[in-house]
């Protein structure tokens, strides 16, 4: 018995430091101060943004709510319903004009991260946490000891302790696609006959004229919805504007008679009107392809002549 006794006496002692000793070698939680990476800068963000229309126009002498649409590739009645415009007619000289829907070009609030962990000792009379580290210690990860008193409680803690899963890595973004000329819209020829007028930035009509005879078959250059037909446009006579994506719309001037009503969806090659002389000397189609409302070259995006 007392031989017992006296064993107790010497290892109880380095029992109990044996198991400071791991209590003192136990991770704690480490607070991870690397400065977050930088954003890029605005002008490379910008620079893969494709072009659009501008957010406002101001109302010169002469427009009408059907050209300001026109010029700016916008179906005239949302313009009139993104302005509170009830009557067409009803614009006047200065009036400043929304020409994307409300709210379209709103940023978003700025991001605010969450206040930053700081990792604490376990038990009661544990040392404050330290300061922030110097700058130069920024990226030092290395975890502190720390001593606390034994029990059973903490032991357990002690040996069921696992380090955390590494954080899964976020997925790629997809690249942006590039703005093109082109940009899913495939045009086809919207009459048969020769060619009298070139497009031209110095034109008033700035489009490519076709010559026919009266009533000669008018068709639809590529799939849309007809945005416009009418004559409310000086200069194009009796008018079809078909709209094709955010980007493109058609248009067809001088006809003789419009087979197509506006809100109407028409596919690639659908008779929409007959060829006529409404604004024009002669019998003839002058057709535009405009991108963002502005009119680009069609014998570039129409498929050679057969």
């Amino acid at each position: 018995m007392k031989r017992r006794v006296a064993l107790a006496a010497v290892f109880g002692p380095v029992a109990a430091a044996l198991l400071a000793g791991c209590t003192a070698r136990a991770p704690a939680p480490v607070v991870d101060r690397t400065p977050p990476p930088k954003a890029a800068p605005a002008a490379k963000q910008a620079a893969v943004k494709p072009a659009s229309r501008p957010e406002f126009y101001t109302v010169r002498a002469g427009d009408t709510l059907y050209s300001i649409a026109l010029d700016h590739g916008v179906d005239y009645r949302e313009l009139a319903a993104w302005n509170g415009i009830g009557d067409p007619a009803a614009i006047r000289t200065g009036q400043r004009l929304r020409l994307v829907p409300p709210g379209a070009s709103a940023t978003a609030a700025p991001f605010k991260s969450a206040p930053g962990v700081v990792a604490r000792p376990v038990g009661e009379g544990a040392a404050r946490p330290a300061p922030p580290a110097a700058a130069s210690d920024a990226v030092k990860t290395q975890p502190q000891g720390v001593r606390v008193p034994y029990s059973d409680e903490v032991y357990a803690q002690l040996a069921n302790l696992k380090p955390p899963p590494p954080p899964a890595a976020k997925p790629e973004a997809p690249p942006a696609p590039a703005p093109g000329e082109g940009e899913s819209v495939q045009f086809s020829w919207p009459a048969s006959g020769r060619i009298v007028n070139n497009f031209s930035d110095g034109a008033n009509l700035k489009g490519i004229g076709i010559a026919g005879r009266m009533g000669q078959p008018v068709y639809a250059a590529a799939p849309g919805r007809v945005i416009f037909s009418g004559t409310g446009i000086r200069g194009f006579g009796k008018l079809i504007v078909i709209k094709h994506n955010d980007t493109f719309l058609s248009v067809y001037g001088h006809n003789n008679e419009l087979t197509v009503k506006e809100g109407q969806n028409v596919t690639r090659g659908q008779q929409i009107a007959e060829m006529g002389n409404t604004d024009a000397d002669q019998v003839k189609l002058h057709f535009e392809i405009r991108r963002y409302g502005k009119p680009v070259d069609p014998l570039k995006l129409l498929p050679p002549p057969g």
